[in-house]
């Protein structure tokens, strides 16, 4: 009998965070209320606080384990020794465009809901300390290829470089293309491209520009 209870509680926890996530994608997360999400799962609004205290709470379940998953993955790519920088940054590139590809209906609410400043020192919501964890290993992969000093010129450029990331993710954002079929076709586009904008970044740095 306890086992069955145990059982229905989960189906139910689940409910929420599917009904969570179908709303947060078609909506965005500042747009959803509780009772919006308990009508879409089924149940009372007062069911969700028993598993959820509150709306951030709900958008913790959802990204990060999957934002810890592709942290991990970043990592690794970065402390690759076997890999030059240059190499590092492609497999950083290629990594982060396949898993918000692959994700494209959760991005904005994996990396936008509830953000903050990369650059933010405390931050108060875990999902942005691990998101400002994962620009850090990208910041650090960045400064490694560039060989300059930690500062204002290495956030501008790590800054420049994202950019670039979420611009490609964006222009994809609504297609309707597989994520197998856009890497397959654009990716030796994308890799001329961040070569192409590290170029540029190393020019500027040379003139000082940054």
């Amino acid at each position: 009998m306890a086992m069955k209870k145990e059982q229905r509680s989960e189906e139910t926890k689940r409910s929420i965070i599917a009904a969570a996530a179908k709303l947060f994608a078609a909506r965005g997360y500042e747009s959803v209320s509780i009772r919006e999400i308990a009508k879409e799962a089924g149940c009372s609004h007062t069911t969700i606080y028993i598993y959820f205290e509150d709306k951030e709470a709900l958008l913790h379940a959802l990204s990060m384990q999957p934002l810890e998953e592709l942290h991990s993955a970043l990592t690794v790519a970065a402390q690759a020794k076997e890999l030059t920088p240059s190499e590092q940054l492609q497999r950083i590139n290629r990594l982060f465009i396949q898993f918000c590809l692959e994700h494209r209906s959760m991005y904005t609410v994996f990396f936008e809901a509830k953000s903050i400043r990369v650059d933010e020192q405390s931050p108060q919501l875990a999902i942005n300390e691990l998101r400002n964890q994962m620009f850090a290993t990208l910041m650090g992969a960045l400064q490694r290829y560039l060989d300059i000093e930690e500062g204002e010129a290495l956030l501008r450029c790590s800054r420049t470089y994202f950019y670039m990331l979420r611009g490609i993710i964006g222009t994809y954002a609504l297609s309707e293309e597989s994520q197998e079929s856009i890497i397959n076709r654009l990716s030796d586009t994308f890799d001329d491209a961040f070569e192409a904008l590290l170029l540029g970044l190393k020019i500027q740095l040379g003139k000082g520009a940054m």
